[in-house]
């Protein structure tokens, strides 16, 4: 009878905690993502005035915005070690950032280990698919400028045309530094079959950790972003940038990888319920400079797969013993907690929140004022 009053108590428990997070969430959702918006809309005037200041300011919020959803996983014991390549002096450099895709909870992950990189979190666009268009934080990824990218043989081609006609837009006129993509183009309980089939039919690496990458995307980024492009960069929305401002283009490209324990990955659910005990997830960072990167299809397409093959190793390793294997030149693996600062944490969940009521008495006095 005991056991069973325990495990009674248990899952009660559970489910409680679980309402009281989501409950929490659904209001900070409430106040935070609206602030965000009516802020913007008031400074519309500056963005005509002065449009590198609007976008600092409006990437300032942004990073708020995901200090918030680091802060959901981090009160609920889901922590990040990073192991590899420390990436913070690239912070102002920038970079084309490559992952592993596995959940809907890798997001979350970035969004908590990249919040101590410097400016880049505010300064990152992300390459995401079309469905998160219709989250709850869809809107603000559309402001922010993320593109979001359709799925399907049906669409890739005008999704290429679409995404280089967004960089050219929007990258380098809101004075974005680090592109984010998953070049699986889906997670990988659902592409791996498919991946596996077609490696079999075209004599590539057979691979199960990771699927075979595709490629237009990373293509498309490189030939707009990379610094062999001379024209064509746009500065300020509309107008070309001058001379002494001109960007250096891409200088990095960073392989992230991303592991968890027993190869169970945390889906956006868990990071917002809570219900999974603490779990610490793993990132492995490997660098390469761009002119380390060969520009031709066939060439970049060769380098792309192997770096997806090194991810299976490193995967393949990490399942087995716990950590990832040392960086080449080293004897022994160094790895780092990221821990975010509570303070921050709870300085920015209470201006969301601070925002929320300031927002509210104004709409409410300006609806009793005319009616």
């Amino acid at each position: 009878m005991a056991p069973h009053l325990d495990a009674a108590r248990k899952l009660a428990w559970i489910l409680l905690k679980s309402l009281l997070r989501f409950t929490f969430m659904f209001v900070n959702n409430c106040v935070a993502i609206p602030s965000y918006c009516l802020y913007l809309i008031v400074l519309q005037p500056l963005r005509l005035l002065d449009a590198p200041t609007f976008w600092y300011i409006e990437g300032v919020m942004f990073r708020w915005l995901l200090a918030m959803v680091a802060s959901w996983g981090w009160c609920a014991g889901y922590t990040v070690t990073e192991w590899g390549d420390d990436v913070r002096p690239m912070s102002e450099e920038e970079a084309m950032v490559i992952v592993n895709h596995q959940a809907t909870g890798d997001v979350c992950t970035l969004m908590m280990c990249l919040q101590d990189k410097g400016t880049v979190v505010r300064k990152m666009m992300w390459l995401m698919d079309h469905v998160f268009k219709y989250t709850n934080f869809g809107v603000v990824s559309l402001i922010h400028g993320d593109f979001f990218i359709r799925q399907g043989k049906a669409y890739r081609e005008k999704q290429l045309v679409y995404l280089k006609e967004h960089l050219e837009k929007y990258y380098y006129s809101r004075d974005r530094k680090w592109i984010v993509l998953f070049p699986e183009g889906g997670f990988l309980r659902k592409r791996r079959e498919t991946s596996q089939a077609f490696a079999k039919k075209n004599d590539l690496p057979h691979l199960t950790h990771v699927t075979l990458p595709r490629l237009g995307a990373t293509q498309v980024i490189l030939k707009i972003l990379g610094p062999q492009q001379e024209n064509g960069i746009l500065g300020t929305e509309g107008s070309p940038p001058s001379q002494s401002n001109k960007p250096k283009g891409i200088q990095w490209v960073i392989d992230m990888t991303i592991a968890y324990p027993n190869a169970r990955p945390i889906d956006i659910q868990t990071w917002i319920f809570g219900y999974r005990d603490p779990t610490v997830t793993h990132v492995h960072y490997r660098t390469y400079a761009i002119k380390d990167v060969p520009v031709e299809n066939k060439a970049l397409t060769d380098w792309l797969y192997q770096r997806f093959v090194e991810k299976e190793k490193l995967l393949d390793h990490f399942y087995k013993t716990g950590t990832f294997p040392p960086l080449e030149g080293q004897k022994e693996t160094v790895s780092r907690d990221m821990i975010p600062d509570n303070a921050w944490l709870v300085f920015v969940q209470t201006f969301a929140f601070a925002s929320g009521y300031l927002w509210y008495s104004i709409l409410h006095h300006v609806y009793c004022w005319f009616f």
